[in-house]
């Protein structure tokens, strides 16, 4: 008797899970690809996390002026040499060719993951302005290009894997599998088109990849910011302002980008010579400004650390006031421009990052300072919202950028303004982008007209 209810109750289970048109063994087999692939994803971010502290340590002994002066053009010399050597693609822009490859169907050699890695902490970690975002994202497609060669897939379930690879790189590296997980899906267009048969299989390779990188480096944000509420919806009109502010920076930002890949690509010079030469202007800009190595989240850190009651801190002529952060988005968006358009191992995204949060910061700064106090307005609150803002409008991922802010700060009670700012500046900036392997929607991708 007991045998015979076991029998129909395992019968049952079964046609419960087999049941409904979405369930087959395509989607299954995707899924869990995904998640092998997210494996794979965290482990090398955790290892290019790993070169990434060992090269900072070795940065720091170089106290000397002129050595810190010359590190820069050094670094991205060596990297420019290393990919022009051992990676031949197209462009090795980091996330820009993981967008080419992913509508144009092309290969990512696997050359790509240790030559990439290694340039690029060579390149940012001597103090190249640019962030560690374009290299990783351009490892997770080369680790999705891998999956697909070792299982011997489709070229179908190859974009899909190349897409989720992007995505649980970011979800890793930034420590935001959410955003990871919708990056995946929408880096792809500058519209608000998704690629939506990749979103369920990046949630699982962003998830895996999360996990695995957290055991060996944390599962702490990047960021730490007290928790700041939105509790006025007048407020609304000043982050209004502020997504204007935001708008005018992000066209000015891509603007000049792509003049200076313009300018660099027109010189009839080897790459590595225009790389070296945008370092050694990265190294002078960096004698009069702090926080321009790198990505420059010492930035952010200050501005959340802020607080009227403390005394504000001053590096040589630069301190946290509203003149000195808008020179610092303009000498920001040159020294990143130096870096990257000349052709160094770097990426465009964290920048952007920062760029936002020093007009979000500045802008908070104005508000406060014009309007009356009961407004109760609070620049940091500025700063974090900003930097959503700027990204959605630079980087075209409007529902990626509402989602990291709130998961690198460990705030989510921002989510409102951060989707109010996001929206009216991606609309704003028109489909602008600062890549330009983006394609408008799905229609105009190659793999899907």
């Amino acid at each position: 008797m007991f045998r015979g209810i076991s029998r129909i109750i395992s019968r049952t289970s079964w046609k419960f899970f087999l049941s409904g048109s979405g369930m087959s063994f395509r989607t299954g087999r995707y899924f869990i690809e995904a998640a092998l692939l997210g494996a794979i994803t965290g482990l090398v971010t955790a290892g290019f996390e790993w070169m990434i502290v060992q090269m900072d340590e070795v940065a720091e002994l170089a106290t000397a002026p002129w050595l810190r002066f010359l590190l820069p053009a050094i670094g991205a010399f060596a990297g420019a040499m290393l990919i022009s050597r051992f990676a031949r693609i197209e462009h090795a822009r980091g996330t820009d060719s993981a967008v080419h490859a992913f509508h144009q169907d092309a290969d990512i050699p696997r050359t790509v993951i240790p030559v990439k890695s290694v340039a690029s902490v060579l390149t940012v970690g001597l103090g190249g302005s640019a962030g560690y975002e374009g290299p990783v994202t351009l490892l997770g497609a080369a680790c999705g290009r891998v999956v697909t060669r070792l299982l011997h897939l489709d070229r179908r379930a190859a974009r899909i894997l190349l897409a989720a690879g992007v995505g649980a790189s970011i979800a890793a590296l930034f420590r935001a599998p959410l955003a990871g997980a919708i990056f995946g899906a929408e880096i792809f267009y500058s519209s608000s088109d998704l690629e939506y048969e990749a979103i369920l299989p990046s949630f699982a390779a962003s998830t895996l990849s999360y996990t695995v990188f957290a055991c060996f480096w944390g599962w702490e944000p990047i960021f730490a910011m007290p928790s700041e509420h939105f509790e006025k919806g007048l407020h609304l009109l000043p982050y209004f302002g502020l997504a204007l502010v935001i708008t005018f920076g992000a066209r000015f930002y891509i603007a000049f980008f792509r003049w200076m890949e313009s300018l660099f690509r027109r010189l009839a010079v080897p790459v590595w010579a225009t790389a070296a030469a945008g370092g050694v202007a990265v190294g002078l800009i960096a004698l009069a400004c702090p926080f321009i190595h790198g990505a420059g989240y010492g930035l952010a850190d200050a501005c959340f650390a802020y607080s009227p009651d403390k005394a504000v801190v001053s590096y040589g002529w630069w301190s946290l006031a509203p003149a000195c952060l808008v020179a610092f988005f303009f000498l920001k968006v040159l020294a990143t421009s130096f870096t990257v358009a000349s052709g160094g191992s770097g990426g465009v995204f964290a920048p952007a990052l920062m760029c936002g949060c020093a007009l979000g910061m500045a802008t908070g700064f104005w508000f406060q300072r014009v309007l009356p106090s009961w407004t109760g307005i609070v620049p940091a609150e500025f700063a974090l919202v900003g930097m959503a803002g700027f990204l959605a409008s630079a980087i075209r991922v409007p529902i990626t950028s509402i989602v990291m802010v709130a998961e690198i700060s460990g705030n989510h009670e921002l989510l409102m303004p951060a989707m109010w700012v996001c929206g009216v500046a991606f609309w704003l900036n028109n489909g602008w982008s600062l890549y330009r392997s983006q394609v408008h929607d799905r229609e105009s991708s190659p793999i899907h007209s």
